[in-house]
Order: C-alpha cells, then structure tokens, then sequence
C-alpha cells in the first residue's frame, strides 16, 4: 500500500509498562501512529496486544507516556472517543436493540455520526432496520458495527481480531468497507490480528510483541531493506550459516536462510536471494528468544 503523507500525530507511545501483580503484560513498548499508517499490532495470544489496547483506550494504569489527540487516554478519555473508534471480535452492541434503535442511539451520544453516511454503508449490507442484533450472524455483527464507527467519523480506528470467526467472504467484504473508509480523509488504523498474512497486503507499519515486548517494529519499506531470503543446496549450507541466519528451513534438497542485515549482493554468491514475506519475519521473530 502507497503512504499518504504523513503529518499529523495521532498517538504517542513512551516507554508503556504494564504488570498485573506478578506478570508483566508490558515492557517499554514505544511507537508513534501519525496520518495516513496502518499499523500491525502483531502477535500470538498473551503478547501484549489487548493490554496495549486497553491502555490506549484509558481502561486501566499504566507507567510511561501515553498520548492520543495530545490528550491523556484516562483523563480526557470522552473525549478521545469522539475521534477513536474500537471494534473487537467480541459482540459489544446491545442484543435487544433493533438495527434501527442502534442507529438512532448512536446519533444520540455520539457528536460527529453522518446518517448520510450511515445510510449509504447500510445499503451495502443485506441488515434489515426491523431486525433485533441478537438475531444476526456474527458477520452480520461485525459489518454493522464498523458502518456505525464509519458513520461518527473518527480519526483512528482500532481493531483487535475483528474478523476472528468470520467466513472469507464476510472477511474480504470487511476490509474492502475498511479501506474506502481510510482514504476518505485524515485516517489511521491500527489492527491487532495473529493472522499476518491477512493482514499483511494492508499495512504500512508493524509492530510485532512477543511476551509484552517490542521483538519487531518500523515501516514495512524499511523492513524490506533489511531481510533476505537465501536458498542454498547442500554445499553451500555450512558457509551460508557462518552468516549466522536468524532462521533456516529445510526443504527438498534447498535450505530457506533468512537473514537480517545481510546485502543481497554478499548472499547472492552463496545462491538464489528473494525477499521474505512479512509472515516469514514475523514466525522468525516469534521464534527467536525474547530479547
């Protein structure tokens, strides 16, 4: 994906740590998410990625410095919610409201939803207004919570697994909605997922956690630069470890090294060099010791 221009700062993360009594959820975690970034909270479950959320969100303390708007996450956080959205692949809409009584409920609280634009998300779907949320599929679910988040307006949206559970159809239908919303204005995401290669085609930033620490972070065209992949046959393996590779797969008669600041140019002697998928990053990272 093309980034827009980056100018203005939406989030500012210094040095966030969070521990739950004896466990440390966090550790000196720190990124800033600007105008026109979609970022990839990567990471398998129990990294880090929902307490990092909720910090943002201002539902519970944390140590460091934490900025959204300028503004503080636990002490301005009504108004931080008129400008970031949140969407979870946990149900959050009231199950015994209709479609519509939802619709109107948020034009009620929320100071910059567009039922103009909610009309015009709505008729993409095949929701019915008389229908009860408890009575949709969880596709269904999710496709009318992120049109009432489109339709208020916001600035950053959030979104942690939201298509966990969700066949590829609705999936596909989802972040088709997700990208005409980001080009239409002053837009950043952040989306939480373990499922990288989901994920991966939409991304400008990442931001990999592995038990609560940053392992991987930084614009996906800079982490292009950095990673090789070399394949080698059998008689040029032991001199391509020598480079000592961050990871090695073994397949039929080729080995699959990956390496981080290795030039092409020195790997290229040794044998074939592609660039890896940021899936392949990212299994590597998970895999290599917690820093």
């Amino acid at each position: 994906m093309k980034n827009n221009n980056v100018e203005i700062t939406f989030i500012s993360a210094q040095h966030i740590s969070k521990s739950y009594q004896e466990n440390t959820a966090l550790t000196d975690v720190s990124f800033e998410l600007k105008s026109g970034q979609v970022m990839g909270l990567l990471g398998h479950n129990g990294a880090g990625k929902s307490t990092l959320i909720k910090s943002m969100l201002g539902m519970h303390s944390y140590k460091g410095e934490l900025s959204i708007f300028g503004l503080s996450p636990q002490q301005d956080r009504a108004k931080i919610v008129e400008r970031l959205g949140y969407i979870s692949d946990v149900a959050v809409l009231p199950e015994w409201m209709t479609v519509k009584q939802v619709m109107k409920y948020v034009q009620g609280v929320h100071p910059r939803y567009d039922q103009n634009k909610m009309d015009r998300y709505f008729a993409q779907t095949n929701i019915q207004l008389k229908s009860k949320i408890a009575a949709l599929s969880k596709g269904m679910k999710v496709q009318l919570h992120l049109a009432l988040v489109m339709a208020t307006d916001v600035n950053v949206l959030i979104l942690d697994e939201p298509t966990l559970g969700l066949d590829l159809m609705y999936r596909e239908t989802f972040y088709s909605y997700l990208m005409e919303w980001f080009h239409d204005g002053e837009r950043s995401l952040i989306i939480a997922s373990h499922e990288v290669d989901e994920i991966a085609h939409m991304l400008t930033d990442v931001l990999v956690l592995k038990q609560g620490r940053a392992v991987l972070q930084g614009r996906l065209d800079d982490l292009s630069q950095r990673y090789n992949v070399l394949s080698v046959d059998n008689q040029q393996l032991d001199q391509a470890m020598r480079l000592k590779p961050i990871s090695c797969k073994q397949g039929l008669g080729q080995h699959r090294l990956l390496f981080e600041n290795i030039s092409e140019a020195e790997l290229s002697m040794l044998g074939t060099v592609t660039k890896p998928s940021l899936a392949d990053i990212f299994i590597a990272k998970q895999q290599q010791e917690a820093l």
